[in-house]
């Protein structure tokens, strides 16, 4: 297993995550699976033993079940596994029973730590945006969090640009912790993270998570052109997300990962994820699965090296157009861009136009 330093923290995650999506089944996440106890400490025995170090769960992930399963599995053995947390979502009807109000907020994190069973969080992340709590107080609870021991470093997760840097300014007006990472869905098929979020990673610092780096399963090579949703997969069970605009441009990117993965005897998902490793600012890959020998290839990923040219075709294959501002910058502040402005600008050919051909 390869461990990489998350952002400016000292902090040393596993390339690989563990998510415990599949833990519980409750409700809609009973598209994804639905392990127990014992189904579940025999995978996060497999990835203890292949090097994993860090487990993801969210309190709203099967209503809590996952926390409470996780935190059976892993009880007594917290002294050397790190362990995230998630809160800003709906786990209730009640009218403070979502968002990032300092109530909600450590409300939450007391009742993760009762059912993970232990004493500490040591990443917990902001759910999603939450546009009605002022974003000083968002921040200054979870500096009490931290103060109290409660969890040892914040991140948000689905937040847009503008959004971190206002609570990375909160933070900052005020002297107390930043977020220290964000969690973002990001691959080859959804590369909208590099317009603002990765830039904005490497400029301020932040480590990337990635969750769902297989785009739920699209980008493993078992969906092609022309077949049949495969059954048992997510698609089948009626799971939507990601949003799919483009789907000719989703199987050209799977031709790709395919016909790579042959070359190096392995399967689509595990260039897939060795792309996404290679990327500015990216600390860990949030991986689920249902079965051992899906986490088993996955691991593969983090020994896959992608040459040069390997690299070229899978950018040119899923490429995004540049957005304005991005398009101008391109072709007139090139000279002086940053590490944080090559994120994005440092995939296109060095000049770009408006249409496909140059304007005369």
């Amino acid at each position: 297993m390869e461990y990489r330093t998350l952002g400016r923290s000292g902090l040393k995650v596993s390339a690989i995550t563990m998510g415990t999506f599949t833990f519980g089944g409750e409700g809609p996440f009973a598209m994804l699976g639905s392990h127990g106890v014992a189904e579940a400490r025999r995978l996060v025995d497999l990835c203890i033993d292949h090097g994993v170090n860090l487990f993801d769960t969210a309190n709203m992930y099967s209503t809590g079940l996952s926390e409470e399963i996780l935190g059976e599995v892993l009880e007594g053995r917290y002294d050397d596994i790190l362990v995230t947390s998630k809160a800003r979502m709906r786990i209730g009807e009640g009218p403070n029973d979502e968002g990032v109000s300092r109530w909600h907020l450590i409300r939450e994190c007391e009742r993760s730590l009762r059912k993970l069973r232990t004493d500490h969080i040591d990443i917990y992340y902001i759910h999603e945006w939450d546009g009605l709590t002022p974003v000083e107080e968002k921040m200054a609870a979870l500096e009490t969090l931290i103060q109290q021991g409660k969890i040892r470093y914040a991140g948000c997760s689905n937040y847009s640009g503008w959004q971190v840097s206002k609570s990375l300014m909160a933070a900052d007006a005020r002297g107390t912790s930043r977020f220290v990472t964000q969690q973002i869905h990001y691959t080859l098929e959804a590369r909208e993270a590099e317009y603002e979020l990765l830039p904005l990673s490497v400029d301020q610092g932040l480590g990337v998570l990635v969750w769902s780096p297989l785009a739920a399963g699209l980008l493993t090579g078992k969906h092609r052109r022309g077949q049949a949703v495969p059954e048992g997969s997510r698609q089948a069970a009626g799971w939507v997300e990601p949003p799919i605009r483009d789907t000719e441009r989703l199987w050209r990117i799977v031709d790709a990962l395919v016909e790579i993965g042959d070359a190096h005897g392995v399967e689509a998902a595990q260039v897939a994820l060795a792309w996404l490793l290679t990327r500015p600012a990216v600390s860990s890959l949030v991986v689920g699965g249902r079965t051992e020998d899906q986490f088993r290839a996955n691991f593969r990923a983090v020994d896959l090296k992608l040459n040069d040219d390997e690299l070229q075709r899978l950018n040119d294959v899923s490429r995004l157009p540049l957005l304005y501002p991005y398009w101008h910058q391109h072709n007139f502040a090139r000279t002086r861009f940053s590490e944080a402005d090559q994120a994005l600008h440092a995939d296109y050919p060095d000049r770009m136009y408006v249409g496909e051909d140059p304007l005369v």
